[in-house]
């Protein structure tokens, strides 16, 4: 595990996270997008956009759970996701 506050991941090293990964889930407020990275991986300027927040360091929370990399909040993407 590692701390964001400690060590943050920022600008393109995030997408070595996807490295290995299946799955890309992405909350954005209520809205939730998924990513088959396996058959259809986007181009990395969409994914940095996707991971990363203002401050140019990845989004929180960011979670990997087997080959799925989940990244922000959302009340029902969790529990779905996680289980």
């Amino acid at each position: 595990m590692q701390s964001a506050a400690k060590e943050p991941i920022a600008g393109e090293d995030v997408l070595s996270l996807l490295d290995g990964m299946d799955e890309l889930f992405v909350a954005q407020g209520k809205k939730v997008l998924h990513f088959d990275l396996a058959t259809e991986r986007p181009a990395d300027e969409e994914l940095l956009g996707l991971l990363l927040g203002r401050s140019g360091k990845l989004r929180a929370p960011a979670l990997r759970r087997g080959s799925r990399l989940i990244v922000g909040y959302n009340q029902e993407l969790l529990p779905a996701t996680l289980s």
